[in-house]
């Protein structure tokens, strides 16, 4: 009688031992190396990778300041020509094309509509106010360029 219960006691825990063990092979074996890109929903994130984004020879800054003052900066790389080229490529604005070219609606995802409260996103080469459209401004490389939600 006491060998049966004692192995009982051996069986039960030797079973305990194999559940554990499972549980620990397979909490190592859930892919983590990957999960930041997998979960950002593109390629990479900017902030997986430092806010680096792109591929190419030319290197700029691409700094968004919205409605509150919230500032996210981003170095983008590409082979693309102009400003507009570059950030359309990467997702990173969105418009409507108009008479003097693309108008700007989004940055990163944030809308702004003058009609309904006189936003609109404002762009700048530097730190001066451009005096030509996202879409015809050629990329020059090092150079920081800014749209910033500003209100009439």
């Amino acid at each position: 009688m006491q060998k049966q219960i004692t192995n009982r006691h051996l069986q039960l825990f030797l079973c305990l031992m194999l559940v554990a063990m499972m549980a620990l092979v397979t909490a190592g074996c859930n892919g983590s190396k990957n999960d930041v890109a997998k979960d950002s929903g593109k390629t990479e994130s900017a902030e997986a990778n430092g806010n680096v984004l792109g591929e190419g020879n030319t290197q700029f800054t691409f700094t968004i300041v919205d409605g509150e003052n919230n500032e996210t900066e981003f170095e983008i790389h590409t082979d693309k020509k102009t400003v507009g080229e570059a950030l359309l490529e990467l997702d990173l604005i969105a418009g409507e094309e108009g008479d003097y070219g693309l108008y700007v609606k989004t940055v990163n995802g944030v809308t702004v509509d003058f009609d309904k409260d006189g936003a609109y996103w404002a762009f700048y080469i530097g730190d001066e106010y451009a005096a030509t459209g996202v879409d015809s401004t050629e990329i020059e490389a090092g150079q920081t360029y800014s749209f910033k939600v500003e209100k009439q």
